[in-house]
C-alpha cells in the first residue's frame, strides 16, 4: 500500500465530503498480520455487526473457523455448502421445523437463484478487515467499502460513474449484507470493467448498522481510479457544494 495515497486520500475525503467516517478495505492473506483475530464463539454472529469495531479502527482478520454463519462463511469464500434446505429458509420455511425468512417467493425460484450465482473460492486462510487510516505499505487491498448516508453515497456513485460511458458503472445485486460488500465487489475486481456495489438493503444485516446507512463498496483497482479523478470532477462545483455543507 502506498502511504502517500493513503494519507492523500484522507485530506481530500475531509476536503470534499466534509470528513465523515473512513473507509475500511479488506484483504486476503495467509496469516492476520498486525490484524486481532476475530473472536470465534459457538452461537450464530454476523460479520456485518462485527464490523462494527472496524469502523471504529479496530483490524480484524476472520478464518473460516471464527466465521459463524453459513452464509457469511460462503460469501467470504471459505465454503461453497449451502445450509440445509436453504431454498426454504430463504423463502416460505417448513410449517412448524422451520420459519422462513420470506424473501424470496419460493424455494423454487431461490434454487434458480443460487444456480445463477458465481462461486468465489478465498486466496488466502484469513479476510482481514482495517480502517482506511490504520493501513500500512504490507497490505495489498483488495476492496474499500464505505459505510454511509444517502448524501455521501450520491457522491461516491457519481464519481464512480465519472469515466463510464455505459450507465451501469455500479450495481446492486440482490443478496446478503456481506455479499454486497465482500462477495460481489471481490469479484469485480478482475472484471475488464470494474463495477462498484450498492448495498446493505438486508434486512436482517440492517439491524447491525446504523438507520440512514447503506455501503459503497468498490473494488481498489476502480478505487485508485475515482481517487485520482476528485479535482477534476462534479466535487469542485457549486452544486457539490450545497450537499457537501450539510454531509457531517
Amino acid at each position: 500500500m502506498d502511504i502517500a495515497f493513503r494519507d492523500h486520500f484522507i485530506r481530500k475525503w475531509k476536503e470534499y465530503f466534509n470528513g465523515p467516517e473512513l473507509p475500511i478495505i479488506l484483504y486476503y492473506a495467509d496469516t492476520p498480520g498486525d490484524a486481532a483475530m476475530a473472536p470465534a464463539s459457538d452461537k450464530w454472529s454476523c460479520i456485518i455487526c462485527q464490523l462494527a469495531e472496524v469502523r471504529k479502527g479496530k483490524s480484524l482478520a476472520f478464518s473460516k473457523e471464527t466465521v459463524r454463519c453459513a452464509g457469511g462463511k460462503r460469501y467470504l469464500g471459505f465454503s461453497k455448502t449451502v445450509r440445509p434446505d436453504f431454498e426454504y429458509f430463504l423463502s416460505c420455511g417448513i410449517g412448524n421445523r422451520m420459519e422462513g425468512e420470506r424473501y424470496i417467493r419460493t424455494p423454487e425460484m431461490v434454487v434458480r437463484m443460487m444456480d445463477q450465482m458465481q462461486p468465489a473460492e478465498a486466496p488466502g486462510k484469513y479476510i482481514v478487515f482495517k480502517r482506511w487510516d490504520k493501513l500500512e505499505e504490507a497490505d495489498n487491498p483488495d476492496v474499500v467499502i464505505f459505510f454511509c448516508t444517502p448524501d455521501v453515497l450520491s457522491g461516491l456513485f457519481t464519481l464512480a460513474n465519472f469515466d463510464q460511458v455505459e450507465p451501469n458503472g455500479t450495481f446492486t445485486p440482490f443478496g446478503s449484507g456481506c455479499s454486497s460488500i465482500v462477495h460481489h465487489p471481490f469479484l469485480e475486481k478482475d472484471a475488464e470493467r470494474p463495477r462498484a456495489v450498492i448495498g446493505m438493503f438486508d434486512p436482517s444485516a440492517r439491524p447491525c448498522v446504523p438507520e440512514g446507512t447503506l455501503t459503497f463498496a468498490v473494488p481498489f483497482v476502480k478505487f485508485m481510479k475515482m481517487a485520482g479523478y476528485m479535482d477534476e470532477s462534479f466535487l469542485i462545483t457549486p452544486s457539490w457544494e450545497k450537499v457537501r455543507k450539510r454531509i457531517s
